[in-house]
C-alpha cells in the first residue's frame, strides 16, 4: 500500500487517475480498470508497489531493444495487472491476475533490492516489461531514480497508454522504450484491446520529443491487423512521424489466451511486412519470433554493410565502433557502448 502519483480528488471522496488515457474516475472503495489502483475515502493507492511477480535476466535484444546496448543484459521486473484487455496476451497470467483471480500475488522486494540485484547479475540495465509498467508507475520511477545513481540504464517495455503528463515526470529517468503498437485501427483497439489508438501515438511522439531511444513493436495477427494497407499506414507512421531511423520490429503470433483458434502469422506475412516498412523508407524493420533469420540482422542504411549479425537474442558479431559504420562512416542510430 503507497499513495499514487498523478492523481486528483473529486466530490463524494471519488478520484480521477491520470496516470494513464482511461483516466479513471474511481468511486470511494473501487478499483481502476487495471485493478491495482484503488480508492480508499478519497485516497488512491498503489496495490503493486514493491510486489514482484517475476525477476529475470534478459538479454536486451528480448524486449526487443536492437539498438540500444545490443548484447548487454537487462534486470526485467513485473508485478501483476494491465490496464488492456488484449484478447491475444502472451502474458496474461500475469497481466489479468488482477481481474480475473481478484488478487495480487507476488514477491515483496524495494526498489534498492532491485537495483543490488541488477548489479549483482552484472545487467547494464532494468526493464519494466512483461505486464504493463504503468500501472505501476510509482514503484518503477523510484527504482529508476536508484538505478540512474548506480550508472544503470531504464528501459519500459509498454503498450503506450500513459499520459503525457506521467512521461514528462518520468523521462529524466527513462533511457529507452519499446512501445507494443497493437495495431493502426481505432476498431481494432476498441474491440479487441479496451482502448484508443491515437493515445499511442501521442506517447510515441512525445517520447521522440522527449528525447527518450524508442522502438517499435507490431505483433500481426492473422485477420485481426494483417491488412498489408493498415501494415502500410502503421510503418508511414513509424517513418515520418518518429523518423525513418526508429527500428520497427514485426512480430510472428503465435496462438494465445482468447485466441487459441487463430493459427500462427505466415512467414509470407511476415515478410511482405517487412518490405512494406522498407518501401515506406524504414532504415531498421526486423521480423522476430521466427527461425533464424537473415532479417534480425543490422546493415548500414547507406552502404548495405552487415553490422550486427545476431542468433536468435544474441549477439555473433557487432562490427559498429563510436556509433558508425565501419565501412562508410555512416552513423547508426541507437546507444552504442563504443
Amino acid at each position: 500500500m503507497k499513495e499514487a502519483m498523478l492523481y486528483e480528488k473529486l466530490e463524494k471522496n471519488s478520484v480521477r487517475c491520470n496516470l494513464c488515457a482511461l483516466h479513471c474516475v474511481i468511486p470511494d472503495g473501487k478499483l481502476g480498470v487495471c485493478n491495482v489502483r484503488e480508492n480508499r475515502g478519497g485516497t488512491l493507492y498503489t496495490l503493486v508497489y514493491g510486489r514482484t511477480i517475476t525477476q529475470h535476466v534478459d538479454p536486451v535484444e528480448k524486449k526487443p531493444l536492437f539498438h540500444f546496448y545490443p548484447g548487454s543484459m537487462a534486470y526485467s521486473i513485473a508485478t501483476p495487472g494491465c490496464n488492456f484487455r488484449c484478447k491475444w496476451c502472451q502474458n496474461w497470467e500475469i497481466s489479468q491476475m488482477p481481474r480475473e483471480q481478484h488478487f495480487v500475488s507476488g514477491y515483496q522486494a524495494s526498489p534498492e533490492q532491485i537495483v543490488a540485484d541488477a548489479q549483482r547479475t552484472g545487467c547494464r540495465s532494468i526493464a519494466y516489461t512483461y505486464t504493463e509498467p504503468t500501472i505501476f508507475f510509482e514503484y518503477a520511477y523510484d527504482t529508476s531514480r536508484l538505478a540512474h545513481e548506480a550508472g544503470l540504464a531504464n528501459l519500459y517495455i509498454t503498450n503506450g497508454y500513459m499520459t503525457v503528463e506521467m512521461l514528462e515526470i518520468y523521462h529524466p529517468y527513462l533511457d529507452a522504450a519499446n512501445v507494443d503498437l497493437k495495431a493502426f485501427r481505432e476498431k481494432t483497439y476498441h474491440r479487441y484491446v479496451g482502448a484508443g489508438l491515437q493515445p499511442v501515438l501521442d506517447s510515441m511522439k512525445a517520447m521522440k520529443r522527449l528525447g527518450i531511444w524508442l522502438e517499435v513493436t507490431t505483433l500481426v495477427i492473422p485477420g485481426i491487423n494483417d491488412d498489408p494497407a493498415e501494415l502500410r499506414d502503421a510503418a508511414r507512421f513509424v517513418a515520418q512521424e518518429l523518423g525513418v531511423d526508429t527500428p520497427w520490429h514485426i512480430s510472428r503470433f503465435f496462438p494465445s489466451y482468447k485466441m487459441t483458434d487463430v493459427p500462427p502469422t505466415p512467414l509470407a506475412t511476415l515478410q511482405h511486412a517487412r518490405q512494406i516498412g522498407l518501401e515506406e523508407g524504414l532504415h531498421y524493420v526486423y521480423v522476430g519470433n521466427i527461425p533464424d533469420d537473415k532479417s534480425q540482422d543490422t546493415f548500414c542504411p547507406e552502404c548495405g554493410n552487415l553490422l550486427i549479425e545476431r542468433q536468435g537474442y544474441w549477439i555473433v558479431e557487432n562490427k559498429i565502433r563510436n556509433g558508425r559504420c565501419p565501412t562508410c562512416g555512416t552513423s547508426i542510430a541507437g546507444v552504442w557502448e563504443n
